[in-house]
């Protein structure tokens, strides 16, 4: 396992951006050497999602992997066998939705993705409110809990929400779900804006970056970015090397930001 936090934060004081693609674990072409070709393609972390029947934070592209990838028989225990197998040098965070967790068991389930070298855990629908036994379960693992920084948040609550996140806060950047849109929302600036002088964590933003015009677009303000969809609807189209020449594309953007 490589550590969340400490890998961006190199990245930061290298005075450079942090780059993370978003792929749906159990699609067809998402095994461990497409991990590996993301790695290559300059990925600062890799961010793999578990497939879930009810995937309420995301768009039609997610939406439509999860549900190939669940008809193909996927289960967590899948997705974390490719994580292990991959044996990436940067970060991997797991992205998945309460219910697997609960259905396994916090503990189990932190611990079997530690096991298999994933540094942290998003879980979209869990409210930092309700998530002190998590963050526990989490630290006991030495594994990153990441939360969502929505737009329009109170203070208090994006205080809550960076006190608790490890690794980084996954600022969102427009109201929704996940999906590329046409421009980069303003909201974006406003949430990592709102953010800065809570925490010295790193501060990504992700949802709707539709471009690697927009993912630099966005590194001028936040530490880096979280790209998904874009990089998805290539895998769902059987374009493998046109998503790993997509993610290159996106690395380079971000490197770009001065």
């Amino acid at each position: 396992m490589v550590e969340l936090e400490p890998a961006l934060l190199a990245r930061r004081a290298a005075g450079e951006r942090a780059f993370v693609p978003y792929v749906t674990g159990g699609l067809p072409g998402v095994d461990a050497a497409l991990l590996r070709a993301l790695e290559g393609a300059g990925a600062d972390a890799v961010e793999v999602g578990v497939p879930f029947s009810d995937p309420v934070m995301d768009g039609g592209v997610i939406q439509e992997a999860s549900r190939i990838a669940l008809e193909r028989g996927a289960r967590p225990g899948d997705v974390l066998d490719t994580v292990a197998e991959a044996g990436l040098h940067v970060p991997v965070v797991l992205m998945t939705y309460l219910n697997p967790v609960l259905r396994r068991g916090e503990a189990a389930f932190v611990a079997a993705a530690a096991h298999s070298g994933v540094s942290g855990i998003i879980v979209p629908d869990l409210p930092v409110d309700e998530a002190e036994v998590w963050v526990a379960r989490c630290a006991e693992a030495s594994v990153a809990p990441v939360f969502l920084a929505a737009p329009g948040s109170s203070e208090d609550r994006l205080r809550a929400i960076a006190n608790a996140s490890r690794g980084f806060v996954y600022c969102v950047s427009t109201y929704g779900v996940t999906g590329e849109r046409d421009r980069l929302a303003g909201t974006a600036r406003e949430v990592v804006a709102a953010l800065r002088p809570l925490t010295d964590r790193p501060l990504l933003v992700g949802v709707g970056i539709g471009s690697p015009d927009q993912a630099a677009e966005a590194c001028r303000f936040a530490d880096g970015v979280v790209v998904g969809s874009a990089i998805v609807r290539h895998l769902l189209a059987g374009e493998r090397d046109r998503a790993i020449e997509l993610a290159a594309a996106f690395r380079s953007a971000t490197r770009a930001v001065e």
